[in-house]
């Protein structure tokens, strides 16, 4: 049996910053879903049906309801989450240079 372990971000405390990056990565993180879905044939319906290939989520980003959103953002989060986690750096180029 499969025992999900992913590693703990939970001590991880994003920036404003990054927080406002995360908002952005679960907007694209839809846009790529929905890339997918749309590539496999499926369409917009009210409704989700399987068979029919219909999903209610195939919008843009804004007009999602904050449920189906926090599920982006949240995948968006622990991501960045672990990115610092392991060590890593986010830093913005200054768009100066």
């Amino acid at each position: 049996m499969y025992i999900p372990k992913p590693i703990d971000t939970s001590s991880i405390t994003l920036s404003p910053e990054i927080m406002e990056l995360c908002e952005q990565l679960a907007k694209n993180v839809h846009e790529v879903w929905s890339e997918g879905r749309i590539a496999d044939g499926w369409s917009f319906g009210a409704v989700r049906d399987d068979a029919a290939k219909k999903h209610p989520c195939l919008i843009p980003y804004e007009e999602l309801p904050e449920r189906e959103k926090d599920f982006d953002r949240n995948t968006a989060l622990q991501t960045l989450r672990l990115i610092v986690k392991l060590g890593y750096r986010i830093e913005k180029e200054d768009p100066q240079c």
